[in-house]
Order: structure tokens, then sequence, then C-alpha cells
């Protein structure tokens, strides 16, 4: 394995930690950003539903950019904007700057996201076997640091500008000197013109399987971040400090399922784990809809990051594969973009779809709806079949001769 190689691995996986870090420190302090610019309780929907919605605008514009630029190069300054933009929520002052400070990182994040992503699977590419868990396990670790950075704030009463400006001054310098070990894909970043860049990928129909496995994946994701707290208080009894618990055990299962979940990919298969995370994931909702009590409700939730940790990285990873198979080099990255639009699709369905249920029903049967929907991943299971292409167990291929070219100095 070649040392570009490895810097690129490194450098792109820190790129994820610091994601990983700058979203959990805007997403744990939303009370608090409320306060501070006075947003009320009915117009706080529609600034958190701009960042995603904005984000899916940044991801399509990112699949026909990198038709001219290298994705290292946009990843390279969405970060630095993500950052910035995060210090913008935390020091401004009015609505009209809250507002645009939201809309600048939420287009960096749909830009910042797909790029990512584009690298991570190009990268796999080139080693030629499953290192896209990896990546991931990296954002999870920086959504533990950022939370932790988040609730030392809270517990201080520290301005958020006080939170956030010591964060960005030290990861932002970070990032773009991790940025000059990048590495891009290659061959497919030199796509002939008569195939119309990155539109090699084709139509849509195969994709769909993987966006739908996305979108729910998303769902189960959302449905934990935004109603852990409130059922194990509301429905389960639990105190105010216990509530806490569950998101940050989601968060570390789901970091030791994604540090070992390559091990498994290269063992078993990505079918076999996908299917397993799927039964896991199911598994967990239905403790979390009939448990009797907070201690057994920890335990689905438990179950779920372990469940729901691997469909993400797996599903960029199958798409990135297929695309190259069906449409030739180029075609990866501009999968790659179309299947993170449904990342946010996700996003926006998961909470407000279990918080009308459980307001019309039972918060107990709205956990029965993402169940229903992840077991749906187990009828496409066969979408991130790796054939001929398999990783692990006896299948592996040789390793990529052309590992591509390192990015651009700064």
């Amino acid at each position: 394995m070649t040392d570009v190689l490895r810097r690129g691995r490194a450098s792109l996986a820190f790129g994820f930690l610091v994601q990983g870090v700058a979203f959990a420190l805007l997403v744990t302090r939303i009370p608090a950003v409320q306060d501070r610019y006075g947003v009320s309780d009915a117009l706080l929907p529609v600034f958190l539903a701009a960042v995603p919605i904005l984000a899916g605008v940044g991801s399509v514009t990112t699949e026909r950019l990198v038709r001219r630029v290298p994705p290292s190069r946009v990843l390279r300054w969405s970060q630095p904007v993500v950052l910035l933009a995060l210090l913008g929520v935390g020091a401004g002052g009015h609505m009209a700057g809250l507002g645009v400070a939201l809309a600048a990182f939420g287009l960096a994040v749909g830009a910042l996201d797909a790029s990512m992503n584009m690298l991570g699977v190009s990268l796999q590419r080139a080693y030629g076997r499953s290192i896209m868990l990896s990546f991931h396990a990296a954002y999870s670790a920086g959504g533990i640091v950022g939370a932790s950075l988040a609730w030392a704030g809270a517990h201080w009463g520290l301005a958020l500008w006080v939170s956030y400006l010591p964060v960005v001054l030290v990861l932002l310098p970070a990032a773009l000197v991790g940025s000059r070990w990048y590495v891009d894909g290659g061959e497919e970043r030199a796509v002939p013109e008569s195939t119309g860049g990155g539109r090699t990928v084709g139509g849509l129909a195969w994709l769909l399987p993987l966006c739908l496995v996305m979108t729910v994946a998303y769902i189960g994701d959302s449905t934990v971040s935004n109603w852990s707290a409130k059922y194990l208080q509301d429905v389960l009894g639990s105190s105010e400090q216990l509530a806490t618990v569950p998101y940050n055990v989601y968060m570390v299962t789901t970091l030791l399922g994604r540090a070992i979940g390559d091990v498994g990919v290269r063992r078993f298969g990505a079918v076999a784990v996908v299917r397993a995370g799927a039964l896991v994931a199911a598994v967990g909702f239905a403790v979390v809809a009939g448990a009797p009590g907070a201690w057994v409700g920890m335990l689905g939730f438990t179950l779920l990051g372990l469940g729901l940790c691997v469909l993400v990285p797996q599903t960029f990873a199958a798409a990135g594969r297929r695309a190259v198979e069906r449409g030739g080099p180029g075609a990866s990255d501009a999968a790659v973009a179309r299947l993170n639009v449904f990342n946010y699709v996700g996003f926006l369905i998961g909470s407000p779809l279990v918080g009308a249920l459980g307001d019309a029903w039972s918060y107990r049967g709205a956990m029965l709806v993402p169940m229903v929907l992840v077991l749906v991943t187990l009828v496409y299971a066969r979408s991130f079949a790796v054939e001929p292409d398999r990783y692990g167990g006896g299948h592996e291929r040789a390793r990529t001769a052309d590992v591509g070219r390192g990015s651009d100095g700064l």
C-alpha cells in the first residue's frame, strides 16, 4: 500500500471527524441558538428545515461542479465555509444574520457531504477492500467530541461564540493543512467530454433502491436524535438526567459498530452485513416500542446504534461501485451526489413523521413505523452485492495500481 493512499485515507478520515464535530456543535445547541435570536417555536422548524433543503441543493450542485474540478478541491474549500458559518451562527445578533449563516452552513454541508463521500468511495476502490465504514466511524467520533464540547459550553453557561471560536480556530487550519493529502480517483476524473461528464451514471432507476435505503436509514437516525430523550422521559418515566443518556449511548455504539464494520464486510460480504444491520435495527425499534421501563428502552437504543450504523456507509459504497459498472469512469461521483440528497430527505421526514404519529396515536406505536421501514432494506439487500468485485472472503480483487493524484497544494 503506497504512502499516497495512507496519507489520503488519514486526511480524509480527519475531514469526516471535523464535520462530525461541527454538525454536533450546531444541532446540540439549537435551544441556545433559539434563545440568542429570539426565534419562536413556530418559526424554529422553518429554520431547521431550511438547512437540509439547502444541503440538498449543495449536493446537486456538487454533482455538476465535480465535472470540472476534482472533489478534493470542493471538499477543501467547503469545510472552512461550514466552520465559519458555524461561528457566524454563534456570533450574530440579528435574525437576518442567523438566516444567512444557516443558509451558508446548509449549502456548504451539502457540498462537503457529497465530496467527502466521493473521495471515500474512490479510495475504497483504490484499496481494493472495504474501508468506507472507517470514515463514518471518524464522523461518529467527531459527533461525540462535538456533543461533549456543547455540553461543556452549556454547563458553564458560555456564550455560543465563546464555545465555537476555539473549535474553529483549531479545526479550520488543521483541516486546510490536512486537505493537502486528499487523493482523487485517478482515471475517474478524466471523463471524456463526449460522455457528458458525470452524466455517465445514466437514469435513476437502478439507484432508486439505494436511495430508499438511505432515506430509511436517516429516518431511523433522526428518530433517535430527535425523540429518544422525550420518549424515555415522557413514555418510560425516566428522570430528566437519564433521558439525556440514550443519544450518547446511540452515538457510542454507532462508533463501535462502524469501527469494526469493515472487518465484517471483508469477512462476510456487504449483503450479509446490511441484512444483519437492518435486522438488529428492527429489533432495536421493537424493544424501544415494547420497553416496560427506561433501562430496557436504553437497550433498544443501543441496538439501534449497532444496526443503523452500517447502512449509510455501505449504501454510498454500493452506489459508487454500481455506477462504475454501469456507466464507466466518472459515473461514481454523480451517483454519490444524487444519493446524498436522500440523506436530507430522510432527515426531513423522520422527526415530523414520528411526532405526528405520536400525537395522533401513541409514541410507542410511532416507533413501530421506522421498524417496518428499516425492514424494507432486506428486500433490496441484493443491491449491495459486490459481484464480481467482491471485497473479502477470498474474493478480494487486486489493489488498483493507479491510485490517482493527491490534491493540489494550498
